[in-house]
């Protein structure tokens, strides 16, 4: 057993470590009484610690942002049960009884005979004012969380900067996976960037903007008279990138006559230009992209499962926003500065309920979205500040549909005909454009976008 003088030396040092993370921080026992509350915590609940301890965290009335419901009793809780919960975004009431939104984090502690002795939970508050005093220092300083021309600071986005980095020194063929404008591209970018290759040129294709006929002739090139309309040799992308790399954008679209010559180029490292029968030894390296489910389409026939296999040799995953929103106000940040150079317009700052906006809509087009919403902005302020009348309609719709009365069936207002049937038929017409598919409805995107999910309809096109 330790000396007592030990056990309050280490818990000194425990509270005063917890005390100097921005983030909350509270620890409870087995039976869920809270027995620690760090100083952020104080700040962002309202509640002091003599407040805290020895309550159960159904003093903060958590409940759902996003389509679960919360647990208020801490013995119905998943963690208690020795199941850590992720992060989960969710709101929280503070003592002077407004509702905050936060991203709590519970992990559950074991002792080395797998009993459970209690359980930790971080708060990362996304209230705009708290957001604006706990970056204030990560905005002067964000530099620190960027890769290249990636930014961020949440846990998924830095797994994402470990990821390049690692490959930067490899020769690996990688498979980048993500939903559209998550930044697939600057991903590719910064591993090339970063390798040995860096000198040589960086080649991109997106393979989903041509015909099955002119993608195989823009890869692998062609010799005079190859079919009509060649009156000239011509060299392709993929020599193009020899002593470099090729980015192969939405890869999920080849036919299966390219699949399979890109299938030699990976294992032979040799192409045949159209029209003639000379093998060309490259040197490149293949990163592909995909904001589809390969695996899917293998299982369905539609892609080669030895070319998927080929592909994936090294897959990075790239999240979504509406999973990394501790990263908003730091790319609010960067696109303000970006946008005040290119315009001359002397913006540098959001208002609280204006980045609260944005940290509270669910993001479907990732951060394109963002940047064109801030875009936007800056047409209509005239002043310093963004205000929440300079963003897009959807996102300040968003903010209206999440705080209707809770009495009313929390439904998306939309007209009263819209089926399920029916927005699938507008999805398969607009070939899974969302937005095509909401003008055609007489709704908006987000509102397609909830009633999907609603639905259970896939994001995707299946």
């Amino acid at each position: 057993m330790k000396p007592l003088s030990s056990t309050i030396t280490e818990h000194l040092f425990l509270s005063h470590l917890l005390d100097t993370i921005s983030d909350g921080v509270y620890a409870m026992e087995p039976d869920g009484k809270i027995s620690i509350w760090s100083k952020s915590m104080e700040q962002i609940s309202g509640y002091t610690a003599e407040e805290a301890v020895g309550n159960t965290c159904s003093l903060l009335k958590p409940y759902s942002w996003i389509g679960t419901k919360g647990v208020r009793d801490p013995s119905k809780c998943a963690t208690f049960k020795g199941t850590p919960t992720g992060s989960r975004e969710c709101f929280i009431r503070h003592k002077d009884g407004h509702d905050i939104p936060v991203i709590k984090n519970a992990t559950p502690i074991s002792d080395e005979k797998g009993q459970l002795i209690g359980v930790i939970e971080s708060v990362t508050s996304l209230s705009g004012i708290e957001k604006g005093r706990l970056l204030a220092k990560d905005l002067d300083s964000a530099d620190q969380y960027r890769l290249d021309k990636i930014i961020g600071k949440s846990d998924c986005i830095q797994n994402v900067y470990t990821a390049i980095k690692a490959t930067a020194s490899s020769n690996a063929t990688i498979l980048i996976q993500g939903e559209s404008g998550t930044g697939k591209e600057l991903v590719a970018s910064s591993v090339h960037y970063r390798s040995a290759r860096s000198h040589g040129p960086f080649v991109i294709v997106n393979c989903s903007a041509l015909s099955e006929s002119l993608l195989e002739s823009e890869l692998f090139g062609h010799t005079k008279g190859a079919f009509t309309g060649a009156s000239s040799d011509r060299i392709g992308r993929l020599e193009k990138a020899d002593k470099g790399t090729i980015f192969l954008d939405e890869i999920g679209e080849l036919s299966p006559l390219v699949q399979v010559k890109l299938l030699r180029v990976l294992q032979e490292k040799t192409i045949e230009r159209l029209g003639e029968s000379k093998p060309r030894h490259l040197d490149i390296r293949v990163i592909t992209a995909t904001n589809r489910d390969l695996y899917a389409l293998v299982k369905e026939g539609k892609f080669r499962e030895d070319l998927y296999y080929r592909l994936k040799v090294f897959p990075i995953h790239v999240p979504p926003l509406r999973d990394r929103k501790t990263d908003i106000p730091l790319l609010v940040h960067h696109f303000c500065n970006r946008l005040s150079a290119e315009t001359g317009k002397d913006i540098q700052k959001v208002s609280p309920k204006a980045m609260q906006l944005l940290l509270d809509h669910p993001w479907p087009g990732n951060v394109r979205e963002l940047e064109n919403a801030i875009e936007h902005a800056f047409v209509l302020c005239t002043g310093r500040t963004i205000q929440p009348d300079h963003l897009p309609l959807e996102i300040r719709e968003t903010a209206f549909l999440q705080h209707e009365p809770k009495t009313v069936m929390p439904q998306i207002r939309v007209r009263s005909s819209l089926t399920k049937d029916l927005l699938i038929t507008k999805l398969k017409e607009s070939g899974w454009n969302k937005a095509q598919a909401a003008r055609a409805l007489g709704i908006s995107r987000t509102s397609v976008w909830k009633r999907m999910k609603q639905w259970e309809i896939p994001l995707q096109k299946p």
